[in-house]
């Protein structure tokens, strides 16, 4: 039996970014009645996240079906040419691959949209409702469709929290009643437009899951190198994913028998081990130089680099994009182009052979773009990296003069990503119990074009989840 029987139906999509398997299918699942609900009614399975497993470009490479080679998107930032200083943001004007809601709108379709990465700007063109991201700057901005919805918000839910300011923060009270006042806001929000408006498709996303585990993870994870029990944070996490869940069952009100239900996650967490300092290495390994030394820790952004006598360099976040200085590409470019493939063969051999600080192999594993994507738009790294498989980050500044690190250089940071998300599909009726295998995010908007009755673009790269009982 397929997961869909008819063209007229719902789709509800509640997204929880970060969110990982391994504590929601595994360890809290008791403690989550409504997700443990939808689970017990239908299917579920770990979500294998885009390379790289980040936000962005994981939600829209996620409602897209298409990778973020072909959408050209690699981070948050990204270079907008050869040079060594020009970064752009990958706001939604960088997408130019048609999105889920997209095609729905051209169809007809109703759809209210909340928080969904990579929204901001807004589109000119919606039919339906939407609320952008945390790329936001803030709520002065034009940050909804239709324009004149923004008053709205305010009447509903007051001041509208876009992101959890400086959540890299040793404020913890702070952070957490942020993160709280948040997500409240914006689920009081999705019930009020669910309420008042027409919708066939509805999707949000919650920051508040991601930002409370990169704040609050070595507090709640005993393995973590920096826990302390009995900490006043230890429950933390726990309480807010119980809070969440109280929330997903009162959206779950307005879901009939022709809705179907997801809640999903881009990627998945763990703990941080440390930090590599990439450009530290890139030094002391000759590939990088400055004209001048930093007397103190500073981003790599204002390094006094010495590019004629550069081969190589690093940019810090959960995981790590090497550039190498390519003559004929890059301005100051000194690797000759018949020795590109040796020199960068030699690099990954360098690079996955970096141990802990204690000297051991954390298996580093350096990725080369065209292995891992058909197509490669835009200005992709020369190597993707992802440390200790992602449990170290890239600490990009230079100045500390070591390669490992236990302090962020962004500041407190205690979880990094992991390559497996959640999903979970529900409709009624119909249930899996064994948790299906092989899921790729890339599989969600093809899914949710097919329940909805319209045709899946040829070009989609992930496939229909369908479940045989």
């Amino acid at each position: 039996m397929q997961f869909w029987k008819s063209s007229k139906k719902k789709v509800m999509v509640i997204g929880l970014d970060s969110a990982p398997p391994e504590l929601i299918f595994n360890q809290w699942l008791d403690k989550l009645p409504n997700i443990r609900a939808l689970i017990q009614g239908g299917a579920h399975g770990p979500l294998r996240s885009c390379d790289p497993p980040i936000t962005v470009p994981a939600w829209s490479s996620m409602m897209s079906s298409k990778n973020p080679g072909k959408l050209g998107i690699y981070g948050f930032r990204n270079r907008a040419d050869h040079s060594y200083d020009k970064l752009s943001i990958a706001t939604s004007a960088a997408i130019k691959e048609d999105r889920v809601w997209d095609i729905l709108s051209r169809a007809g379709k109703n759809v209210i949209l909340i928080g969904v990465p990579q929204t901001y700007p807004p589109p000119k063109e919606l039919h339906g409702h939407m609320v952008t991201c945390f790329l936001t700057p803030d709520t002065d901005c034009q940050y909804t469709h239709p324009p004149a919805f923004k008053y709205e918000i305010k009447q509903v839910v007051g001041e509208y929290i876009l992101d959890v300011k400086n959540f890299r923060s040793e404020q913890k009270d702070e952070t957490l009643a942020q993160i709280h006042d948040m997500t409240r806001k914006r689920f009081k929000l999705a019930r009020h437009l669910l309420k008042k408006e027409a919708w066939d498709f509805f999707m949000m996303v919650e920051m508040g899951v991601d930002r409370i585990q990169h704040a609050f993870w070595k507090y709640m994870d005993k393995t973590h190198r920096k826990f302390v029990p009995g900490n006043p944070y230890e429950n933390a996490i726990f309480d807010y994913y119980q809070y969440v869940d109280r929330e997903i069952g009162e959206l779950l009100s307005f879901a009939d028998r022709n809705t179907t239900v997801f809640v999903v996650s881009d990627h998945g967490a763990q703990k941080m081990e440390g930090g590599i300092c990439i450009n530290e290495w890139m030094m002391q390994n000759g590939y990088l130089t400055l004209s001048q030394k930093p007397s103190a820790l500073t981003p790599f952004s204002g390094a006094k680099v010495d590019w004629s006598k550069t081969r190589a360099w690093g940019e810090g976040g959960y995981y790590s994009r090497v550039f190498m200085n390519v003559k004929g590409r890059e301005p100051q470019g000194v690797i000759e182009p018949a020795q590109y493939e040796a020199e960068r063969d030699r690099l990954i051999e360098k690079i996955e052979a970096i141990t802990d600080d204690q000297g051991k192999p954390i298996g580093t594993r350096a990725h080369r773009p065209e292995q891992l994507y058909p197509v490669t738009h835009g200005i992709a790294p020369d190597l993707i990296v992802y440390f200790g498989n992602l449990s170290w980050r890239s600490v990009g500044s230079v100045g500390l003069g070591t390669l490992h690190t236990f302090e962020n250089d962004t500041g407190p940071d205690d979880a990094n990503h992991a390559q497996h998300g959640i999903f979970v599909m529900h409709r009624s009726g119909e249930r899996y119990p064994d948790p299906l295998q092989g899921l790729h995010l890339m599989d969600m908007a093809p899914t949710i074009l097919r329940i909805m009755g319209l045709p899946v673009p040829s070009d989609m790269e992930g496939r229909v989840v369908s479940v045989v009982r």
